[in-house]
């Protein structure tokens, strides 16, 4: 006797297993608990951070407004300031002379993660948003464009 099983039912097979095995089922809750863990202390963090999140001046563009923040970055690094929106969220994308220079930066294995993540994504490192900022995104990229054109060629 042959007995035949579709595809679909051995995935449902190895769905069941894997989600009914207790080891699964801790495995799976620790890695939701670290992650969540991680995120729910940077936002502690933020919140009590008293640091301002943004400092637009003649050397450049002093970003600590998010996880991925590098601190300055020069206005000569600078070699494009565009825009992107990934759903409902709107950024600001800095294209940079050396990326290599931004990463290094970088304080922990984590945030060096991250800014390789947004390089291979979006081309670039650095990105800005208003989400964490008290600032209208539109008006944010109106004076960061201003500046730019300004200091983009100075010293």
């Amino acid at each position: 006797m042959i007995v035949r099983i579709g595809k679909c039912c051995i995935e449902n097979l190895v769905r069941y297993r894997m989600f009914n095995n207790p080891e699964m089922i801790r495995i799976i809750g620790f890695i939701a608990i670290v992650f969540f863990g991680i995120g729910a202390f940077y936002g502690i963090k933020k919140l009590l951070d008293k640091k301002v999140g943004l400092i637009i001046d003649s050397s450049g563009i002093t970003d600590n407004s998010n996880a991925s923040s590098i601190g300055l970055i020069e206005w000569n690094d600078i070699l494009d300031i565009r825009t992107e929106q990934v759903m409902s969220t709107k950024f600001l994308l800095i294209d940079i002379e050396n990326p290599e220079k931004y990463i290094g930066k970088a304080k922990s294995g984590m945030k060096a993660k991250l800014l390789r993540s947004n390089m291979k994504m979006y081309g670039t490192p650095l990105s800005i948003t208003s989400n964490t900022l008290k600032y209208n995104f539109i008006e944010l990229k109106k004076l960061i464009q201003t500046e730019f054109e300004r200091n983009k060629n100075v010293g």
